[in-house]
């Protein structure tokens, strides 16, 4: 498993993981991991994208947490060092969410942001 960084390593709340085993099992694969990943574009300049997979890269990073897996490819790692994933239901909507310290700015949908 690789490491982003010792000192501020990527989070993932026991709320998000629950989520993942829920979706997990609702795909009936064991072998799911909850992959997160950022893209150029969105209204503030980077995006999120979260998805299941069931494959991963030499290079990814794995994020054991709570019973789940969370890949990372090494690219994404860098803009994602020492942020927290989060599965919030409110009465907006409901999805994961990124509290991302590198953020210089978010849009108001959250699934964005700039540096």
């Amino acid at each position: 498993m690789n490491k982003i960084d010792n000192k501020t390593p990527l989070e993932i709340t026991e709320r998000a993981c629950n989520q993942v085993k829920s979706l997990i099992k609702q795909e009936d694969n064991a072998n799911l991991m909850l992959r997160l990943s950022v893209s150029g574009g969105g209204c503030s300049g980077f995006s999120y994208s979260f998805s299941l997979d069931d494959k991963h890269e030499e290079q990814d990073i794995i994020i054991k947490a709570h019973g789940i897996s969370l890949v990372i490819d090494n690219m994404s790692a860098e803009l994602l060092n020492g942020s927290v994933v989060d599965y919030v239901d409110d009465l907006l909507a409901s999805s994961f969410r990124v509290s991302n310290p590198n953020a210089s700015s978010t849009c108001g949908c959250g699934t964005s942001f700039a540096m």
